[in-house]
């Protein structure tokens, strides 16, 4: 069993990279390849050793928070390594984790490869297995903020805000949604809401 590798970044692809330890490239596939960058100091990835009938796979992870996350994911009935590497690609371990905690399938559906009846599956199989080896305080901390009202800057858009940060949204993109939504939120507008106003006015750009 391989925990980790350690080695010089030798290739970038959209899905993998080439670790080169000691002149040996491993192919690893890990989450959002191109954010890794090259440097003279070595790059380490938590492993996990993937076997099928047909092929033996490597996953890499910058974090063990993300190893963790992905072999719980594994253990959800259709949620295969390609769509768990697509889940973790889409937000940061203690978002999901949160977003899972707090059956917030809203969130869990923004996320590659996820529909409506396998994020109920994530919810149902997950939400109570997410302590061991994941950032739970963290995600603790996020989850509360979740149900939380309040417009404008307060925690209701900080989370919502947090979430699609999580999605990929950059904060300008996120500045100018806020901008143009701030008017229609009102005290009784959720997380959920608000990521419903932003996601709308973010896709008519």
């Amino acid at each position: 069993m391989i925990d980790y590798l350690r080695g010089r970044l030798a290739h970038v692809e959209s899905e993998y990279v080439v670790l080169d330890v000691h002149d040996v490239g491993y192919q690893v596939f890990t989450p959002n390849p191109y954010g890794l960058t090259r440097s003279e100091e070595p790059l380490q990835l938590f492993i996990h050793y993937h076997v099928r009938e047909d092929a033996v796979q490597l996953f890499g992870f910058p974090t063990r928070e993300e190893q963790a996350l992905f072999r719980r994911l594994l253990d959800v009935s259709g949620i295969g390594p390609k769509v768990a590497l697509g889940v973790l690609s889409g937000g940061r371990p203690e978002t999901i984790a949160a977003a899972i905690q707090q059956e917030n399938l809203s969130f869990l559906t923004k996320l590659p490869g996820i529909g409506r009846k396998t994020a109920q599956r994530m919810i149902l199989d997950l939400k109570d297995k997410l302590g061991s080896g994941l950032p739970a305080a963290a995600a603790a901390d996020f989850a509360e903020s979740l149900p939380a009202a309040g417009p404008g800057e307060g925690s209701a858009w900080a989370a919502a805000r947090e979430a699609l940060a999580g999605l990929g949204y950059r904060e300008a993109e996120l500045d100018r949604a806020w901008h143009a939504i701030k008017d229609r939120v009102t005290d009784r507008d959720t997380p959920d809401a608000l990521m419903k106003k932003a996601l709308q006015q973010l896709f008519q750009g």
